[in-house]
């Protein structure tokens, strides 16, 4: 079962004008995630700009990840696309590399039906890895039902979902038609983690543990240990962070926060730009109180 604080991690590009993977950043990124002691790691989902990676990016990052991982940890590489032959050629070459599991976004502008859905996510279970389904409808413009999940988590190979409609309401019933079951449900917004495990969920693929790890490890940890007050304490000290995550498109504030943190971000791809100055300087006043 995956568990605990995950980080999708951010993909660090060069300031060239070619915006060249920055591979010695990522590393020194993966290594300071590692040493905080995360749970687990997730390359290439929607925070690592998985949309404008080329395959062989794609599968670089991945790569990279698990040699400097080297086994310490899982890792969950994203692998989704909305063409099914292309997500099965990014989660076999994700599967060879050597990874954990993979992150599979459900199918975004197509709008599957939902037999279609459901074959979508068993064709790339039969991958033979353990697939996390990934749902979040305000980029894909397609909610994932709870009982397509219920059925979904039917295969042994279908082991999760990242969470992120938004919904608690529906999210609790996800977790009550997969009860039983070995199904991991991981929170998809940072906000709604603590929530999320007291329901019944196992933990957070989350934005802001790039940029403040420990704090997001004690919070699950009090959590874990029955704390309830404290990890409620946590939660509100994080509270700040979590909105300036979105204070812009994910993932610009987070890449800003990851240079302002010293760690190795460089510029987003367009059709995303940069964050600008104003809300930069929001971000950096927000970011004092995580500065460690």
């Amino acid at each position: 079962m995956f568990k605990g604080v995950i980080p999708a991690i951010i993909t660090p590009f060069l300031r060239n004008p070619s915006m060249d993977l920055d591979t010695e950043g990522l590393r020194s990124n993966i290594r300071r995630l590692v040493d905080s002691g995360i749970h687990g790691i997730v390359p290439c989902g929607s925070t690592g700009e998985s949309a404008t990676l080329s395959f062989e990016e794609h599968e670089k990052v991945i790569e990279v990840t698990i040699d400097e991982v080297n086994g310490k940890i899982p890792v969950i590489a994203g692998t989704g696309s909305n063409n099914t032959a292309e997500a099965l050629r990014l989660t076999r070459a994700a599967k060879d590399a050597g990874a954990d599991g993979a992150l599979v976004i459900s199918p975004y502008y197509n709008k599957p039906n939902r037999s279609g859905l459901i074959k979508h996510y068993r064709a790339l279970a039969a991958v033979d890895i353990p697939v996390i389904v990934y749902n979040v409808p305000g980029r894909t413009g397609q909610n994932v039902l709870p009982d397509i999940v219920a059925e979904l988590a039917d295969n042994p190979n279908i082991v999760g979902i990242k969470e992120a409609s938004g919904d608690i309401g529906q999210i609790s019933r996800v977790i009550e038609m997969t009860r039983g079951k070995e199904f991991s449900v991981l929170s998809g917004d940072d906000n709604l983690t603590l929530p999320i495990l007291t329901l019944g969920g196992t933990g957070v693929i989350s934005v802001a543990a790039n940029v403040a790890p420990r704090p997001m490890i004690s919070m699950f940890q009090a959590f874990e240990k029955g704390d309830l007050k404290s990890a409620v304490a946590g939660h509100f000290a994080l509270a700040p962070l979590f909105r300036a995550m979105f204070i812009d498109t994910n993932p610009i504030p987070v890449k800003k926060a990851c240079e302002l943190a010293g760690m190795a971000g460089g510029p987003v791809r367009l059709p995303l730009d940069d964050l600008d100055a104003q809300k930069t300087a929001q971000l950096r006043e927000v970011m004092t109180a995580y500065a460690h």
